[in-house]
């Protein structure tokens, strides 16, 4: 009776500490373009995030999507998970090409008879994936 008991008090404090820590993260992933050799990982602390292609000569690698749960992730939390995912591939920089929201899917409410589609709505980032040629960094 007593393993019951704590079963349940660990799923009745277990559950809704889930739903919180749900509602603060970022889903990534990345597209590697082909024809490109695989290079291996880098610091994510060392990759920059850049809002412009750099004027160093360097090489594209791929994209990374970067979508929050929800609003009120924070842009540091954004860029952290970003800087992993570039990192995964071996950039040096992540350069942002696109901050928009669109819409990611829909919600379906109502009874069979009446039902109404809602439109869901996520932000979603695209940044490409660079790693310079030369040295510089």
């Amino acid at each position: 009776m007593k393993t019951i008991l704590s079963f349940v008090r660990f799923l009745m404090m277990g559950i809704p500490l889930l739903f919180l820590t749900a509602c603060n993260t970022v889903s990534t992933s990345n597209t590697q373009y082909l024809g490109l050799p695989s290079y291996s990982p880098t610091d994510p602390a060392q990759v920059q995030i850049l809002r412009k292609e750099p004027e160093q000569p360097h090489v594209q690698l791929g994209e990374v999507r970067a979508e929050p749960f929800s609003e009120s992730v924070s842009a540091e939390k954004i860029e952290t998970a970003i800087k992993k995912a570039g990192a995964k591939m071996g950039a040096d920089a992540v350069v942002i090409v696109q901050d928009r929201t669109q819409v990611t899917g829909a919600m379906v409410s109502g009874p069979w008879y009446g039902r109404s589609v809602q439109p869901v709505e996520s932000r979603i980032i695209i940044g490409v994936a660079i790693r310079y040629t030369e040295n510089q960094k």
